[in-house]
């Protein structure tokens, strides 16, 4: 994913540079840079992390190969027994070998015989059943797993006359001819602060109005699906060829698009332009905002854990339908951060796809604010006038802060480890005790003994001692700036949302793949290795806080 040429005479960025602007607000303070090395875990404390199933998995299929070749070894040396006892045998004789494969016909036959008349396992040996026991429960192991790996995933690449600058946009919005100078100056300066590049890719329904007297943007369904075809069946294809896996090996398709769902459905249109089979359990969601590719991957884990094997999940967002014009300031933020992307994931619960595979799910939290603040921060609405868009609250970074609280207290048990689980157990404890004897000694009238009593922060767990890669959803710099601060993480952490976010802007759901993908083929800051754990994490309307981690394998 290399940083994209910029227009109009601006510097170019270099390659794999992390390019780092000033952000509008206080949330991020600079400090010194530490490199990926700096972070060293004693090799005793890792040892608890290690996903000992996967182990397994991965090498499953040599180890019960081997254990069968052993057991059919001592099914033979027990028939060889039986037949000569102590006398020598002459295994290169054509008379031994027929008279040693009858007998084992004999004896399995015998065995059928056996099991009907429930008479048992008495005819082995006690080495041979004690292998077929130590298989059997093998084999029971790994069925009873249910992982589930990314074979491949794809992002869209635009094509160049897709890409536009910022005084190109800005240039767009003046000839929609309904923005006043007012909302056009706005909408530049958010542009200039929004830590976006100068190539980022706008669908040609509303680029045409750039053209010499063209009209304003077509915002049409029939425009709309133009940019949702190329788009999707981009991505699809890309996939699919890098997986080596047939449309038709797909059991499961799972399409995320919040703000356009037509009729008929994204799904359908997947399906029936790669010939998919009738039997495909397809899944669109819509209205779930820049989360819905973690949730899509969640449905796709719950569906494939009931007999399905392969599923497709595609996750997008269509610019050409929702652009607002209107010129309410709460509206118009929508129109300069998101852009056009997409990205489809091929994913199997099959244990053989194991080491053919790029990454596995180890695990997915989604956390859903519930009261009327949360449900309103991102709402589709009309504004006064009576124009469409989708108004974003002032009260958004508030609420992503609390619902990332949330998600994060119910992740850190499952990754973290051991001693950063104890300093957060330790800091519960002290602060409970402290407000206990603070109430304690304001009943007995020591107010001013209990005003004295330390303060005790609480303790923010260090999620870099467990997680080596973060996928930081690249909603906006602010979001970024705020996340890097609350987490403490290191330059080479939001590298990739910032890359992303200056080279592909907003792409709503999809950018958390973009940053895999940064990571995956550009990082020279932090390389991602075998066994690193990589965290996605993204926002939603509704508002929704969604995590995922991820193993290299």
């Amino acid at each position: 994913m290399p940083p994209q040429q910029q227009q109009n005479n601006a510097a170019a960025p270099q390659q794999n540079t992390l390019h780092r602007v000033g952000s509008e607000s206080d949330m991020s303070e600079a400090g010194d840079s530490r490199g990926a090395r700096d972070y060293r875990v004693r090799k005793s404390s890792l040892i608890g992390m290690i996903d000992w199933v996967h182990v397994l998995l991965t090498h499953a299929p040599q180890i019960i190969a081997l254990g069968l070749i052993v057991l059919f070894g001592q099914i033979v040396h027990q028939v060889v027994k039986d037949l000569f006892g102590d006398n020598e045998v002459h295994w290169y004789s054509w008379e031994t070998i027929s008279v040693i494969v009858s007998a084992i016909n004999d004896l399995f036959f015998r065995l059928y015989l056996s099991i009907v008349e429930s008479h048992g396992f008495d005819l082995f040996s006690a080495e041979v059943k004690t292998t077929a026991l130590v298989l059997f429960i093998g084999i029971w192991f790994v069925r009873r797993d249910n992982p589930i790996y990314v074979l491949s995933f794809a992002t869209f690449k635009p094509p160049e006359d897709w890409k536009r600058s910022h005084d190109e946009i800005v240039e767009m919005m003046k000839r929609q001819r309904c923005f006043s100078e007012e909302s056009l100056g706005f909408m530049r300066r958010i542009l200039e602060r929004s830590g976006t590049g100068q190539a980022t890719a706008w669908p040609p329904g509303i680029i045409k109005s750039l053209q010499p007297d063209a009209p304003m943007a077509d915002r049409s369904v029939a425009a709309s699906r133009k940019e949702a075809e190329t788009v999707i069946f981009d991505v699809v294809e890309n996939a699919l060829k890098k997986a080596n896996v047939h449309p038709k090996e797909i059991d499961v398709l799972v399409i995320n698009c919040s703000l356009f769902s037509p009729t008929p459905s994204l799904c359908a249109m997947v399906t029936s332009h790669f010939g998919m089979r009738q039997d495909v359990a397809t899944f669109n969601l819509s209205g779930m905002g820049c989360s819905a590719s973690l949730i899509s991957i969640d449905l796709a884990k719950r569906l494939l854990g009931k007999g399905h094997r392969k599923a497709l999940v595609v996750s997008t967002e269509i610019i050409t339908p929702n652009l607002y014009h209107g010129n309410d300031r709460g509206f118009l933020i929508q129109n300069t951060l998101f852009r056009c992307g997409g990205a489809a994931i091929v994913l199997s619960n099959n244990w053989l796809d194991g080491r053919r595979a790029w990454y596995k799910l180890l695990h997915t939290v989604r956390v859903q604010g519930t009261d009327d603040v949360a449900y309103e921060c991102v709402y589709e609405a009309e504004d006064a006038n009576g124009e469409r868009g989708v108004r974003l609250s002032k009260d958004i970074v508030k609420v992503a802060g609390k619902t990332m609280e949330k998600n994060f207290t119910t992740l850190g048990p499952q990754v973290l480890p051991l001693t950063e689980q104890a300093k957060v157990a330790w800091s519960v404890v002290c602060r409970l005790m402290l407000k206990q004897v603070a109430s304690m000694l304001r009943s007995n009238g020591a107010e001013s003994m209990a005003s004295k009593l330390p303060k005790v922060k609480p303790y923010v767990p260090d999620f870099k001692r467990c997680i080596d890669h973060f996928c930081i959803h690249a909603g906006g710099r602010a979001v970024i700036d705020g996340i890097e601060k609350n987490l403490q993480l290191e330059q080479y952490h939001t590298e990739p949302s910032r890359m992303t976010l200056l080279n592909f802007g907003n792409t709503s759901s999809s950018s958390i793949w973009y940053e895999l993908e940064y990571i995956q083929e550009q990082q020279k800051s932090n390389p991602l290795k075998k066994g690193d754990r990589i965290m996605q994490v993204a926002f939603g309307s509704g508002f929704k806080c969604t995590s995922g981690v991820w193993l290299k394998v």
